[in-house]
């Protein structure tokens, strides 16, 4: 197992905007943005003190999910090392990879390369994934994507840990006697994390999972979630996370919705502790904005006054 979250702390990292353009979070200023602001928000996330900064995953989207999801989804792996070079200290988040899609042996070389790169910078983020069409076009089972995704992580563990040749024997996947350079510089390995919130991915967590990324599970719900992982852990520790509702730091002269917490600092941040007193260590935040600028003056209002009362 390899945890990397502080015991006594509650931290904080973001999903990168721009590099995914979904009409379930996308604001509408990233559709005219591009990499210069997408590197701006990476850069001020390094010098705020965000844990990590995050990107997620699609290869293709089909014309009937175009609409809703858009075709705007950056590699992560790509996104990840562009954004690597301009930073130093925040954690390069996959949030999630759709693992399955790839041979275990090629996910290992791109991530592995990351984390190298990077200087031991990488969390992989694992999930299942949910678009039938993007499967069939890679030739990749659908309907076995759970149990492909579970050897996958097993696999995983293999060829991204210590060993220059790793040896796994499952039922998709065999490697042995087959050299990876270079090795990723955590050691034993980087992080993995599964994302996904139905019983399937709790059990694959609390399992195989180093983490937990629920899928923007209601407050109310994550007790009952995290007491199955307990449960299921059987003691073993396990990095969670969640992510909270959309922010607002200030009172907003614009609709921001009505899930979103707005208002004062101190009184968003005494909301948001109420998840470290469920057990979690990391929350991802999304801020509400109409600008990059706008944005980059949430982050700064969220380090500079919630951030020193969360824990």
């Amino acid at each position: 197992m390899v945890r990397i979250l502080p015991d006594d702390r509650l931290v904080y990292g973001m999903q990168l905007p721009v590099q995914a353009l979904s009409t379930v979070f996308a604001e509408g200023w990233e559709t005219a943005a591009g990499p210069a602001e997408l590197l701006r928000i990476a850069r001020a996330a390094d010098r705020l003190g965000f844990f990590y900064v995050a990107c997620c995953d699609h290869v293709v989207i089909p014309a009937r999910l175009a609409d809703a999801m858009s075709t705007t989804w950056y590699d992560p792996v790509a996104t990840l090392s562009y954004v690597a070079a301009a930073t130093t200290r925040v954690r390069l988040l996959s949030h999630v990879a759709v693992a399955g899609l790839r041979h275990p042996l090629a996910v290992a070389k791109q991530y592995a390369t990351l984390d190298h790169l990077s200087g031991g910078r990488l969390i992989l983020g694992v999930g299942a994934g949910h678009v039938r069409e993007e499967f069939d076009a890679l030739g990749v089972d659908f309907d076995r994507r759970g149990p492909v995704l579970d050897e996958t992580i097993d696999a995983l563990k293999a060829a991204l840990g210590p060993e220059e040749f790793p040896e796994h024997t499952g039922r998709h996947f065999a490697f042995r006697e087959l050299g990876q350079r270079p090795r990723p510089a955590q050691t034993p390995r980087p992080p993995i994390w599964v994302g996904g919130s139905s019983p399937a991915a709790i059990r694959r967590s609390a399992l195989r999972g180093d983490g937990w990324l629920p899928q923007g599970d209601p407050r109310d719900q994550l007790p009952s979630r995290i007491a199955e992982l307990e449960r299921l852990r059987a003691g073993e520790p396990l990095d969670i996370g969640a992510i909270t509702e959309p922010l607002y730091i200030g009172e907003p002269s614009w609709r921001v919705g009505r899930r979103t917490l707005s208002g004062q600092a101190e009184a968003i941040a005494e909301s948001l502790r109420e998840y470290a007193a469920m057990g979690i260590g990391q929350i991802q935040v999304r801020f509400r904005s109409r600008s990059a600028t706008e944005l980059l003056d949430q982050m700064e209002a969220f380090a500079s006054g919630v951030a020193p009362h969360l824990n």
